[in-house]
């Protein structure tokens, strides 16, 4: 990255309201196999499908959808709990 999170952090909250409970991302989370176990980066994910097919499949997300994903440990145990979140648009 070219800055520090707490530059990222600074940057964010000059136009979001940011408060307890927040939950940011500043980074993928990637997976050894991510063709077979998934991925936590939509950007990642349309990487390989271009490696793979020559061009992307999947959409970027759209207002209005959901997603959800839950980061396990090596014996499968969640480490923070399952975010399940509904896409909007920022007015």
């Amino acid at each position: 990255m070219d800055w520090s999170f707490g530059e990222l952090l600074a940057h964010l909250a000059l136009n979001r309201n940011l408060r307890a409970g927040t939950v940011l991302g500043f980074g993928t989370v990637s997976n050894e196999n991510a063709e077979r176990v998934g991925s936590a980066c939509l950007a990642e994910w349309r990487a390989l499908e271009v490696i793979r097919f020559g061009a992307p499949k999947e959409a970027f997300l759209a207002a209005g959808e959901r997603m959800a994903f839950a980061v396990l440990d090596a014996a499968g145990a969640s480490v923070f709990g399952a975010i399940d979140y509904v896409t909007r648009t920022f007015d």
